[in-house]
């Protein structure tokens, strides 16, 4: 049994009660409940590029094995979620697959992304590969850095050559997420139809994913929607931003569906939330992520599920677990999140195992 800190103690006590709160529910929430959207899939990754956020997943990815690789797909298959996005295939100068564009990561498991895509072969999941990050992950340059640009460029073709044989390589996700200063800016742009072009090649099929922030400021105009025109991408999962406290669940719907109505005009990318199912246990960006209770995240849910075709969130890793998982990742309290979310799913018909 993992011994809990005071940390996790007091968490997941405050957690329970919110939980039990979340559940119970009567008759007018019954039925607002039933038009809520469930979580269609969940950020992916071997490491968490913020070591300060992931201080509590980190240790235990490094030392996964093929196998438990396998069992953390398959756990998030099992509650019902279809697609995962894998955040990067590079971090900090390090690869987790092989190549010679840097060297490899030093994980128990040698083949990670093999070993996740075989999983998901199994498990009836897609992923979205990302191509990141072939440079400083926090530098504002990095999307006009040459160098990066060529590194991920020829990481597209190695991953295509690799792994693109996999079933559950559903598509691409470029990470080198845009800040939406009230619209898009043109290096952005650039950066993502110039990965887009290549992976159209190489992937004819394969679905272009992108999820930026800054969407309380947006201003989804006629020049945005010109701008929605120009990219080239397939889907565009906006993040909420209520984790990272710059937006409040009260607010969400209004940007929702003005974005909405801006996908509506263009018609070229469908709409789809990225919501962070997490809180900051400290100063935002500066300490470690821990799960948010089940009630805020059912609100959060409730609150784009009108104006987006599908609902993924950041994310599973860290921020649940299943209870006993031989893949337990994250403090002992997202088991917490895990069981208020599977009772809820539970309440609906929707839980399958």
């Amino acid at each position: 049994m993992t011994k809990l800190n005071r940390r996790d103690f007091l968490y997941t006590l405050a957690a329970s009660g919110t939980a039990l709160e979340s559940i119970t529910q009567g008759p007018g929430q019954s039925e607002a409940s039933r038009s809520i959207k469930p979580i269609s899939g969940s950020w992916f990754e071997f490491q968490h590029h913020a070591t300060v956020e992931g201080v509590d997943w980190n240790p235990e990815c490094v030392c996964f094995s093929s196998r438990q690789w396998e069992e953390k797909v398959k756990e998030i298959a099992d509650v019902g979620m279809k697609y995962l996005v894998l955040m990067e295939t590079a971090l900090y100068y390090r690869a987790f697959f092989p190549t010679k564009i840097f060297a490899p990561w030093r994980l128990a498991c040698a083949d990670p992304m093999e070993a996740v895509l075989s999983a998901a072969d199994k498990h009836g999941v897609r992923f979205f590969v990302g191509d990141g990050f072939y440079g400083d992950w926090e530098s504002p340059h990095i999307v006009t850095d040459p160098v990066a640009a060529r590194k991920r460029l020829q990481a597209i073709e190695e991953l295509t050559q690799l792994y693109s044989h996999h079933p559950s390589f559903y598509g691409w996700y470029w990470p080198n997420e845009a800040s939406i200063n009230q619209y898009y800016a043109e290096e952005f742009i650039h950066y993502v139809n110039t990965c887009s072009r290549l992976a159209r090649r190489l992937t004819p099929k394969a679905k272009i994913l992108i999820a930026p922030y800054g969407t309380r400021v947006a201003v989804p105009d006629d020049k945005y929607v010109r701008q929605l025109d120009s990219l080239d991408v397939d889907i565009i999962a906006y993040q909420d931003e209520v984790g990272v406290r710059k937006s409040t669940v009260e607010e969400t719907p209004r940007f929702y569906e003005r974005l909405r109505k801006a996908h509506d005009r263009s018609r070229r990318s469908e709409i789809w939330a990225d919501v962070e199912i997490f809180r900051c246990e400290g100063t935002v960006y500066k300490s470690a992520l821990l799960p948010a209770p089940f009630s805020r995240v059912l609100r959060q849910l409730e609150a784009v599920s009108p104006w987006v075709e599908k609902i993924l969130v950041y994310q599973y890793q860290g921020m649940m677990n299943k209870p006993g998982s031989t893949a337990f990742c994250g403090t002992p309290a997202s088991t917490c999140l895990y069981t208020s979310y599977v009772a809820w799913l539970k309440s609906w018909g929707l839980h399958r195992a």
